[in-house]
């Protein structure tokens, strides 16, 4: 069996049990992820969708262009539809997204405008009205509107909802999803309590976006809008593709927790999403007291880690937001506390045990590796010299070789402490750290001091 095009892959991904990472959670926990879409987002289905509605109404004519205004996601799935279909693509983005979502959308074809994000949607400058404007001043084209385009929920009527449906037997009790244009969770819970109106739907949101509180009090309150740096969910306007009366709780994360969140699930259950997989699992997190043990809990993890290699999984940039709380112990960070560049010495295999004594005495050092010329073949340490001559001490004559310890593992100065602590034994007190060609040790009172001064 094959596809005809890469279009007919998308939908029917995978539902993967969480497990490490909801260790505190007392029910089941699903992840529906929508990574495994050929545009390694949920979007790729209302995408197709939206095209595939405009083609039959005429609003998409062959060689048209195709606009939006979009944070990624949704360009990426319209840039692979148009590929295939032969259109071309104009999308406006704001810079507050990753790099690596306008570089995808470039890869395949489609022309990218950049507008600022701290901007209201009725700004001329805003993607919004930047979008509207292109489609206007272009002939032949369609402008998608995601979030007004109903076409968009109904992509998650027909596929998310049937097939987490499917996937679960009908035993899901609970869909937590992040809301942005309200496409995703508002056609999968339309589907779903059709199926079961006792599903409880939760819908996740982000600090700095106006839709909890439109949610609770169907008040549009403007002061409740703010810069935020979470991607990919949370609005400053209702769009149209809401049907608020299928959700049953808006919860809002914060920034730095959703991206936390994220980092947790790449490292703790190996399932590598973005920043909006991160804030449901969070918003999760926030709601676990409401959970019983017979409950069956699906997320939905709408994007892909590798869109976000620059920013949520670049330690830089979470320390630089004060996301990282206890910045981790790295071995450059050891050697920089020592300030001063401590010669590596060294001995010679052929040298004998007591030439090797006299050195560690005259440099009142503790240890040092045995060098084979330029290659390192071998430790050697006061103490294991110490128990050797007190046992038998007419082999102070012998090589270094002969009594040697094996050598000290060589590591990079970015690995952090606590990685090298397996390395770290009875036999083995100290490493080599490799920095540009330049070696230099490090023993257990280095990094001691290191971590408490």
């Amino acid at each position: 069996m094959y596809y005809n095009n890469i279009l007919e892959t998308i939908g029917n991904t995978p539902m993967v049990k969480l497990n490490k990472v909801v260790r505190d959670i007392n029910a089941t926990v699903l992840a529906k992820v929508e990574t495994f879409n050929p545009g390694n987002s949920v979007k790729d289905r209302m995408a197709l969708k939206m095209i595939e509605d405009a083609e039959k109404s005429g609003k998409l004519k062959p060689g048209g262009t195709i606009i939006e205004g979009t944070s990624g996601n949704t360009g990426m799935g319209l840039a692979l539809a148009a590929v295939v279909k032969g259109y071309k693509c104009i999308f406006a983005t704001t810079d507050k997204q990753s790099k690596e979502k306008a570089d995808m959308m470039k890869a395949l074809g489609a022309e990218v405008v950049v507008c600022p994000t701290n901007v209201l949607p009725e700004d001329p400058k805003s993607y919004y009205s930047v979008s509207k404007r292109l489609a206007q001043e272009t002939p032949n084209s369609f402008y998608c509107n995601q979030y007004d385009n109903l076409s968009n929920r109904q992509a998650h009527y027909e596929s998310t909802g049937p097939e987490i449906w499917k996937q679960t037997e009908g035993k899901i009790t609970h869909l937590v999803c992040t809301a942005g244009t309200g496409g995703t969770i508002t056609g999968t819970a339309m589907y779903l309590k059709e199926k079961n109106p006792n599903i409880q739907v939760w819908a996740i949101d982000v600090y700095g976006s106006l839709l909890t509180k439109y949610y609770r009090t169907g008040e549009i309150d403007m002061k409740e809008v703010h810069p935020y740096i979470s991607e990919g969910f949370g609005e400053d306007f209702v769009p149209q593709n809401y049907n608020m009366s299928v959700i049953d709780h808006f919860e809002q994360v914060t920034d730095k927790d959703g991206a936390v969140m994220a980092r947790r699930l790449t490292r703790e259950d190996g399932i590598f999403c973005g920043y909006s997989a991160g804030s449901c699992l969070q918003g999760l997190m926030q709601l676990k007291d409401r959970l019983k043990k017979e409950d069956v809990v699906v997320c939905i993890f709408h994007d892909h880690g590798s869109r976000y290699v620059g920013k949520i999984f670049n330690d830089d940039w979470m320390r630089e937001r004060g996301f990282l709380e206890n910045p981790k112990v790295t071995m450059r960070t050891v050697i920089e506390k020592r300030n001063k560049s401590i010669k590596l010495i060294s001995v010679d295999a052929s040298q004998t045990i007591a030439e090797a004594a006299h050195i560690l005495t005259k440099e009142n050092i503790s240890q040092m590796p045995v060098m084979n010329g330029e290659q390192i073949v071998g430790s050697i340490s006061e103490s294991h010299l110490f128990a050797m001559l007190m046992d038998k001490p007419g082999i102070k004559n012998k090589p270094v070789r002969d009594v040697m310890q094996e050598a000290f593992p060589i590591i990079q100065p970015g690995m952090p402490v606590d990685e090298i602590s397996s390395k770290l034994t009875k036999t083995v007190g100290a490493v080599l750290v490799s920095d540009n060609g330049k070696m230099q040790i490090v023993t257990k009172h280095d990094i001691l001091q290191a971590l408490t001064n």
